[in-house]
């Protein structure tokens, strides 16, 4: 994979960019509606976490900016890749298991940080028109994870960027880091509580970004409350009122 994509020209890495997540994308949200809409209420397992009805019209708008996100994304892929056409980063070679492995941790907890940083910018009175569209779904649903703004998805989109200039990463480790936020932005707006009595990190960060849709501010971090406990900006306990009995 390492000299296929070194090979590749602009054009050719831009369509991979493409195909690679707008299947990515496809799947994820196929596989919520499927689990969180069938599978697991006939299971009796979890509960919808904001039963409130979707905003008007509100599934057309995250399907066409979630396409438009896309787009940014996986065209976007020629960034990294010039970087490394341009020599100021590079791949590395015959990496260790274990070194992935470790830089697989170091990207997820760098993606926090970067999640973090980038949606209090999004927050602010300077950004926060570029963040609205997203914040339109109050209630969310799968199709909302890429429910962007163009310059939001341009500031999210830019998360591997630092982190090549300073280490040469296994491919492995950066394709990694898409996938495994595309998981996470899928499974933390699907709007469903698979486990309510577990504080598992996966279902507590459901949890706490549904709220922050319901609040608009506080719960910035993106699953792992780390950024927002050092920063002060957890939402209170009393902000954790029952959503499903708002109507």
């Amino acid at each position: 994979m390492r000299e296929f994509i070194l090979n590749c020209s602009a054009f050719k890495i831009m369509c991979v960019g493409l195909i690679f997540f707008t299947a990515s994308y496809l799947l994820f949200v196929a596989v919520n509606l499927l689990l969180t809409k069938k599978i697991l209420p006939a299971l009796n397992m979890g509960k919808t976490l904001d039963s409130r009805a979707l905003g008007l019209d509100q599934s057309r708008r995250e399907i066409q900016l979630s396409m438009l996100t896309i787009f940014i994304f996986g065209a976007g892929v020629v960034f990294p890749w010039g970087l490394l056409q341009l020599g100021w980063a590079r791949l590395a070679v015959a990496p260790s298991l274990m070194q992935t492995l470790v830089e697989m941790l170091v990207l997820v907890v760098w993606n926090e940080v970067h999640f973090y940083i980038n949606h209090r910018l999004l927050h602010t009175a300077w950004l926060r028109r570029f963040h609205l569209p997203h914040h339109r779904s109050i209630v969310t649903t799968p199709w909302t994870a890429y429910s962007f703004h163009p310059v939001e998805a341009l500031m999210l989109g830019s998360v591997l960027m630092l982190p090549m200039l300073l280490h040469d990463f296994s491919v492995y480790s950066l394709v990694f880091v898409p996938l495994f936020s595309l998981f996470i932005n899928s499974v933390g707006h699907a709007n469903y509580d698979v486990n309510p009595s577990s504080n598992f990190f996966l279902y507590h960060g459901i949890r706490r970004h549904q709220l922050h849709h319901a609040h608009f501010n506080g719960n910035y971090g993106f699953m792992l409350p780390l950024m927002d406990r050092l920063c002060k900006t957890s939402l209170p306990a009393e902000a954790r009122s029952p959503l499903n009995n708002k109507k």
